[in-house]
This record gives C-alpha cells, sequence and structure tokens, in this order.
C-alpha cells in the first residue's frame, strides 16, 4: 500500500473517531433528559407537560415573538430548541397562575432555557424591538 494512502486514512480516522464522539455525547445528554426522575417523569416528561398546560395561553402573536426569538437557531435544531424554551415558559406560566402567556413570561423562559452564549441575540431582538431590559438584567447576569 502506498504511503499517500496512510497519510490519508490517519486523518479520516481520526475526523471519523471525532465525529462519532460528538454524536455520542448529544445521543446521552438526549438520553439522560429521558431518565425519570425521583417524580417519575422526565425533564422531557415535565416538557410536555407544561406545553400541553399551556397550550391554550398562546396567542398568535407571541408564537409569533418566540419564532422571532429563536431564528438564529439552525433550522436543524430550531423546532428542539423551540419546544426546550416553550416548556420553560409553560412551568413559569403555571408556577405564576398566569391568564395568558405574556411577554415579559416569553423574554424570562427563553434566558432560563438557553446558554448564556445565546442571550446577545436575545438582547439584540428587545433592543430592535424597543422592549425595556432593565427588568431582566439580574437574569442576564
Amino acid at each position: 500500500m502506498p504511503d499517500w494512502i496512510l497519510w490519508v486514512m490517519i486523518p479520516w480516522f481520526l475526523f471519523m473517531l471525532w465525529f462519532f464522539a460528538t454524536g455520542g455525547y448529544f445521543m446521552f445528554r438526549k438520553f439522560l433528559k429521558g431518565m425519570p426522575k425521583e417524580d417519575g417523569k422526565s425533564a422531557l416528561d415535565w416538557q410536555d407537560h407544561y406545553i400541553n398546560e399551556t397550550r391554550h395561553m398562546w396567542s398568535e402573536e407571541q408564537q409569533e415573538f418566540l419564532d422571532d426569538l429563536v431564528r438564529p437557531v439552525p433550522q436543524l435544531f430550531r423546532e428542539t430548541a423551540k419546544r426546550t424554551i416553550a416548556g420553560k415558559i409553560g412551568e413559569l406560566a403555571v408556577k405564576e397562575n398566569a391568564q395568558r402567556i405574556r411577554e415579559d413570561l416569553i423574554v424570562r423562559g427563553y434566558i432560563l432555557a438557553t446558554p448564556k452564549r445565546d442571550h446577545k441575540w436575545l438582547v439584540k431582538t428587545l433592543k430592535r424591538k424597543q422592549i425595556d431590559l432593565s427588568p431582566y438584567r439580574q437574569l442576564l447576569d
């Protein structure tokens, strides 16, 4: 076998190893989210529960606002991100006995459900929509 084939195979092997390790990591995270906790329900079960519990509270305008916030997420992951954020928003709405989903619930749910690195898009979007950031400063820091 020529030496150049070996030099092609080594990077290919390392790439595939990295590729499978990355995929395995994300699959394992999803597996852990699906594991039941002390109460018998998993994080995904609670997320679906809160979404179903608050489905009637969402107006078309609020759904569009959430769609606007998750727009920078790659298309492949957008629905998953939207469900995760909607689950957190639903949890906040249920805990506060809200009658409808309000803009402040959406912003707080987004902040609590997403990693800090995603908050800069939120801040940019809120400034573009001329929404006051002062009530959310504590959550953003």
